[in-house]
């Protein structure tokens, strides 16, 4: 089978000890596109990086995460319409809204942020002053667009309704709203990524949801190094140089195999519906 992981972080430090190992794991186990992420202004070049070594594989995506926009620069959307000229192919992403965040405890935001001192993270007005630019950005352009939201999906999908929309669509990374929403999203273009961490037995809600997605609207992710699968589920464990569980890319199969359990299909037709729906969305195919 053809397998497309329609959301990561190749870039992210905690995969640079065997990066290029986990890439050839991940091609044995059938990927054989990825679409790499980049959340802020630091990373952008390392995502650049790799879609120039590896073009046949790395899709990259540029662009300004709701957790990282208290601390952009000054020129930072000069900066993305730079890294989008800069690589043919690129998706803007990762971009979004995070109400969640806001109220988390300050030890989580710092672990979240990989223990570093960082900005606190903006005000959710401001962080849909930088989403409405990045996707008026992508809509001018033409270019999919990379969603993470979380605890603000009414919001989000008011701002959808209001604002420029890239024609190709949108990936709503590992959605995670409700079920009544997908459809009038559906409506608006949007695109449905399913991660393997919606395999834990307490995600029901989130699974639910996925049954309810149009076929031809079904994307599948890794969020690697993120969200990992359960432990029964996970083929390649991995973890950090502290000993934390991180996500394997080559995960990807097992999360094909979970989706196509929950929606009762045969792995292989989901794979096909996938791959079709990977090449509307990011290839223009």
């Amino acid at each position: 089978m053809r397998l497309h992981d329609a959301h990561n972080h190749l870039q992210d430090a905690r995969l640079a000890p065997d990066r290029a190992g986990l890439v050839a794991a991940a091609r044995a186990a059938g990927v054989v596109r990825m679409v790499v992420n980049g959340s802020g202004e630091e990373d952008w070049p390392a995502v650049a990086a790799l879609a120039r070594e590896d073009p046949e594989t790395v899709l990259p995506s540029f662009g300004l995460h709701p957790w990282h926009v208290r601390g952009r620069a000054a020129g930072w959307e000069a900066s993305l319409h730079a890294a989008l000229d800069g690589v043919t192919g690129a998706a803007v992403g990762e971009i979004g809204l995070d109400r969640w965040i806001l109220g988390a405890p300050a030890e989580v935001w710092s672990r979240l942020a990989g223990g570093q001192p960082v900005p606190e993270p903006a005000p959710l007005a401001e962080q849909e002053e930088v989403f409405a630019a990045q996707l008026r950005l992508a809509a001018a352009r033409g270019l999919p667009a990379s969603i993470h939201c979380l605890e603000a999906w009414g919001r989000l999908h008011g701002l959808l309704r209001e604002l420029p929309r890239p024609a190709c669509g949108f990936l709503l990374h590992s959605y995670g709203g409700p079920v009544e929403m997908v459809g009038p999203l559906a409506k608006l273009g949007a695109y449905f990524g399913f991660p393997g961490f919606f395999l834990h037995g307490r995600k029901a809600r989130q699974r639910e949801a996925f049954r309810a997605v149009p076929a031809d609207r079904l994307l599948v992710e890794t969020d690697a190094p993120d969200q990992p699968l359960p432990d029964a589920l996970n083929r390649h464990p991995l973890r950090d140089a502290e000993g934390r569980p991180v996500n394997h890319p080559a995960n990807l199969a097992a999360v094909y195999e979970g989706l196509a359990a929950l929606r009762g299909v045969p792995v292989e037709e989901l794979a096909a519906q996938v791959e079709a729906n990977f090449r509307r969305l990011f290839l223009n195919a």
